[in-house]
């Protein structure tokens, strides 16, 4: 009893219990859920969320959202391929050149919010709507297949048996979790999305964090489309738009208030393992999309109701 009472109070607690919950069910209901190897595969397919929603993470925390992470994605799966050049027989130029076209995305989202006073939800929505044309003219409808080689290792590497991406997502889970609750930086940010008066008055810079955020959003994106062309050896329009609402769903089902000031990156990881355990499920009942859509609303609202119901004690 105490844990349930604890876990009410502890929105990632909450989702990390509702994850095991499913898995020990499904396991014992549904034969080779409960394999390693599929348990494996599932928290590889949670890595990709899990990146995207580490950038996603921290705009949230600072009261804004980011709706261009979908089309980073795309543009760095489509455009790495194209740019990776012949001389490289690393593929190391071409990851480093995407990545840079990626950062540089999200920068360009924080300078617009931060020195045009863009409200950051209208500059990331204009900056997707305007990169998702760029990608019809220069791509068309064509797909494109990778061949760099540091490219698919990223993707097919099994170092030690476990996949690379979650071995990526581990790095990019302590590096997020250091900088928000170790490092000055995330105690402005948090300072920022609670109360962005107060903030500016103790002297924090309300620019300087802005252009900060979006631009790790920016990279987390770009590195998460480089994993996913990775895993599926080619990139092509709209690759990235499922993980635009499934990063925002992660962020907020693992506790982090959507208004900003309050939540952590640590609930996030068990939160995109939630959505994918819960899409796996779905499609193993052979339920439609329309029940999936009803369900991960459920998630959302029934974890955002409980911080609501916590945040005014």
């Amino acid at each position: 009893m105490n844990i349930i009472r604890s876990a009410f109070r502890n929105p990632p607690l909450l989702t990390l219990l509702l994850v095991a919950f499913l898995w020990i069910i499904a396991s014992f209901t549904l034969r080779g859920f409960g394999a390693y190897g599929h348990l494996r595969y599932l928290i590889e397919l949670a890595a990709v969320i899990g990146i995207v929603a580490a950038g996603q993470t921290l705009v949230i925390l600072m009261g804004g959202i980011d709706l261009s992470v979908g089309a980073v994605i795309t543009v760095t799966a489509i455009l790495l391929p194209l740019i990776s050049p012949a001389w490289d027989p690393t593929g190391l130029a071409g990851i480093v050149a995407a990545l840079g076209v990626a950062t540089a995305i999200g920068l360009m989202n924080g300078a617009g919010a931060a020195y045009l006073r863009v409200p950051p939800i209208i500059m990331t929505l204009a900056m997707a709507t305007f990169l998702q044309g760029l990608l019809v003219i220069i791509a068309g409808g064509s797909a494109v297949t990778v061949s760099n080689p540091a490219v698919i290792l990223l993707g097919q590497a099994r170092p030690l048996g476990i996949p690379s991406g979650i071995v990526l997502w581990l790095v990019v889970s302590v590096v997020v979790l250091l900088l928000v609750h170790r490092l000055p930086i995330g105690a402005r940010f948090l300072a920022l999305g609670a109360n962005p008066l107060a903030a500016r008055l103790s002297g924090v810079s309300v620019t300087r964090n802005m252009l900060i955020v979006h631009t790790l959003s920016g990279f987390f994106a770009g590195l998460a489309g480089i994993l996913v062309l990775g895993m599926n050896r080619q990139g092509y329009v709209g690759i990235g738009d499922p993980y635009l609402l499934t990063s925002i769903a992660a962020v907020v089902l693992g506790g982090t208030s959507i208004l900003g000031g309050r939540g952590t990156y640590a609930g996030t990881i068990p939160g995109a393992i939630l959505l994918v355990t819960t899409t796996a499920l779905i499609t193993v009942v052979n339920a439609s999309p329309g029940w999936r859509s009803i369900m991960f609303g459920t998630l959302i609202l029934a974890l955002l109701l409980v911080s609501g119901r916590e945040a005014r004690r």
